[in-house]
């Protein structure tokens, strides 16, 4: 553990100006704050901030963030408040203590919301004040050295996998490559300690069998290098475990077969040496084709710069060579610490700067809970990347795999809000194509267009799915107060009542409801019955359970049943109106139940329908039912998916194949077109699901169709 004066020298030894006294008085307090706690590992507390306090010092971070450092678990562990730290320490140590502190004195729902919630919090900080984010860093790294103190299996692998899939990218994103390989490291070895064990002792075993390959390939390297008149040094670095693995998962191959095991990097003195030195290497020896990137001219996102190329090397091996400066090296190493502000003087340290930082909180602004945040977080930052440009040559980095609607949300969500259609390199595409580096990407939009919700099935980015779930969960809203409203309506006038808002409004309290709107959306999706608020808006009413779920019909005579049923369904109750969903289009041979709502009698679902999810909760309302004996040879309504190619003849060819597969279009819909294709959706009369798949399957050997599917909700 570092003593007070050690740690005061190695600040003053890379800032002379730190204000020694500050870190001294924050010393002192933390070790008066915390006492005699103790930590799993049985040492005590204080050496924990001491050590978080020792890692900042190692890429040299100015007094507030070491002072933070010292005390940023006194507001959370001791008796120490936040209006005593500020008047001991300033406003600014203040406020970032507060922005590393987790949110404990909050009661929360479940260990994921406070997971999320405690992550909504360090977003804010870290956006107001970077340093907040490397405090929090060096706090995660300390904790994982010792983790294996922690005597709960469980707390163990929670932290593990919070460390891989939340803080080892956030440090990669600030380009703290160094905190980031540890990280990755430390929770590899929890989550599969095996796996680990294996991957590592390969190199060792590899660097024994060798015996001097490496010295011999560095000293090659160099000759080669030098030769060309370039000054260089030449270094070789032996890949993580984790790294290795997980290129092992991802191109699913084993550990022979990796070609980049051991990295071999090249520091020369500027940007036009990196490439005199590449140009030597590639004149010397074969490439390994598409394993070159210019990371110079197109930086990452995180600042990055690099040249990285793959060669058959000297004595034949394949290996990877990574070229770049001193200052890109410092830059690869320290990441935003490498050209911290404050060394210029100024104390503005505004993490908005970064666009990812800034798509994360348009993410928070979209998301309808701290768990949909989270969920949609992971995505923006747990991807590999793919480098896109718009037509004024602009660079947009996405995650790889994007689509258009990635690339057009990335661009201004106005953009993806509206967008139509897409253009890849001049050529028309459909809008869930993915995107290849160095695509030049066209959108076209349209004021009249809207997200569609087809749109979450395909996209990437976590930016984008936050927003389309945003709109269809307010079109939904709409679209529920409606059919509530519509419902009560007829609830009220099964009973000789008027509906009005000034009887509604007298309920509102007692179904917890803050409007009308409120109140009939409920309804619409089916968390309360229109009679239930009738009862509530006159309790005089004396209901059965029988009233509750029978079709409106029964108060006006003898109910009749709807065109659609042409068989028998076994499991009703004689008498109820029966209705085939429009969500999922359920035929003879899918396994059904059906929903009773008030006022509709019962409509029948396929088992997994997505719409059941709404009414999970509400087991009165589930009837188990089977098709009956009569089912074969009855006429029914499938839908399906088509993508099609913008050709003459293509609708007539469909046509066709639907026609002599004995099906029956009845509704046709286009819902998206462009040059190339039109999607669309088609009602066809068919027997059972058997006729519906014989139909689909011929749809698909024609040569016009790109896609077919059976439609789902």
């Amino acid at each position: 553990m570092l003593r007070q004066f050690e740690l005061v020298e190695r600040v003053k030894s890379y800032d002379p100006s730190a204000d020694e006294d500050a870190i001294n008085r924050a010393y002192v307090y933390a070790l008066k704050m915390h006492g005699s706690q103790k930590r799993a590992s049985g040492d005590p507390y204080f050496s924990h901030p001491i050590e978080v306090a020792g890692i900042l010092t190692k890429f040299k971070l100015d007094s507030a963030s070491i002072i933070t450092a010292l005390l940023h678990d006194t507001i959370e562990d001791t008796p120490a408040t936040m209006d005593e730290i500020e008047e001991l320490f300033g406003s600014e140590v203040a406020r970032l203590v507060d922005g590393v502190t987790k949110l404990t004195r909050i009661q929360l729902q479940s260990d994921q919301t406070k997971q999320a919630e405690n992550f909504r919090k360090l977003l804010l900080a870290m956006s107001e004040d970077i340093r907040v984010l490397l405090v929090k860093l060096a706090d995660r790294v300390h904790n994982m050295r010792t983790l294996e103190y922690v005597k709960s299996l469980e707390k163990r692998r929670r932290i593990a996998l919070e460390t891989m899939e939340i803080y080892a990218p956030l440090a990669e994103r600030i380009g703290m490559h160094e905190i980031k390989h540890e990280l990755e490291d430390r929770a590899f070895a929890e989550l599969h300690p095996e796996a680990r064990e294996s991957v590592a002792t390969r190199p060792k075993f590899l660097r024994e069998q060798g015996g001097g390959l490496v010295p011999r390939i560095i000293e090659q390297l160099g000759e080669t290098i030098t030769g060309a008149g370039v000054d260089a040094v030449v270094s070789g670095r032996e890949k993580t475990a984790y790294s290795i693995w997980r290129k092992m998962q991802r191109k699913s191959v084993g550990f022979e077969q990796l070609s980049d095991i051991m990295a071999f990097r090249v520091i020369v003195g500027t940007v036009e040496s990196c490439y005199q030195a590449l140009g030597a290497i590639h004149g010397s020896y074969p490439m390994v084709p598409g394993r070159f990137k210019d990371y110079i001219s197109t930086p990452k996102p995180n600042g990055y710069r690099s040249l990285h190329t793959g060669i058959i090397g000297p004595e034949r091996h394949r290996i990877e060579v990574q070229i770049r400066t001193q200052e890109m090296h410092e830059i690869d190493e320290l990441g935003v610490a490498a050209h911290w502000k404050y060394k210029q003087g100024s104390k503005n340290v505004d993490g908005r700067q970064y666009r990812w930082l800034r798509e994360l909180l348009e993410i928070l602004d979209h998301a309808a809970g701290p768990e949909e945040f989270l969920e949609h977080t992971k995505l923006e930052m747990f991807q590999d990347q793919v480098f896109c440009f718009t037509p004024k040559g602009d660079l947009i980095a996405l995650p790889s795999g994007s689509t258009p609607i990635d690339f057009a949300y990335a661009v201004h969500t106005g953009v993806g809000d509206t967008c139509v259609g897409a253009k890849i390199n001049g050529r028309m595409v459909p809008l869930r194509s993915e995107m290849q580096n160095g695509d030049q990407v066209e959108i076209i939009t349209s004021k009249a267009q809207t997200p569609s919700p087809e749109w979450e099935r395909f996209v990437i980015t976590g930016k984008a799915r936050a927003r389309i779930r945003k709109f269809i969960r307010t079109q939904m809203r709409t679209q529920y107060v409606g059919l509530g409203r519509a419902m009560l309506q007829r609830a009220f006038r099964q009973e000789g009542y008027e509906e009005t808002d000034k009887g509604l409004e007298g309920v509102l309290k007692k179904f917890k409801m803050p409007t009308i709107d409120d109140l009939c959306a409920s309804v619409g999706q089916g968390t309360l019955t229109g009679h239930e608020v009738v009862t509530a808006v006159y309790p005089g009413i004396k209901m059965s359970r029988l009233g509750k779920i029978v079709s409106i019909a029964t108060h006006r005579g003898k109910p009749k049943p709807s065109k659609e049923v042409t068989v028998t369904i076994k499991g009703l109750i004689s008498g109820m109106a029966v209705h085939f969903a429009g969500c999922c289009h359920p035929l003879p041979g899918d396994r059904i139940v059906g929903i009773v709502t008030t006022g509709k009698g019962v409509t029948i679902h396929t088992i997994d329908c997505d719409a059941l999810e709404q009414v999970s909760d509400q087991a009165d309302r589930w009837l188990d039912l089977s098709w009956g004996d009569d089912a074969d040879g009855s006429v029914h309504v499938g839908r399906i998916n088509l993508v099609v190619a913008n050709e003459p003849g293509t609708l007539g060819a469909l046509s066709t194949v639907i026609a002599k597969n004995q099906g029956n279009i009845i509704n046709l819909k286009i819902t998206n077109r462009n040059a190339d294709f039109f999607e669309m959706l088609i009602d066809v009369e068919v027997r059972d699901v058997r006729h519906l798949t014989h139909i689909i399957a011929a749809l698909r050997a024609n040569s016009s169709i790109s896609s077919v599917d059976r439609a789902h909700n």
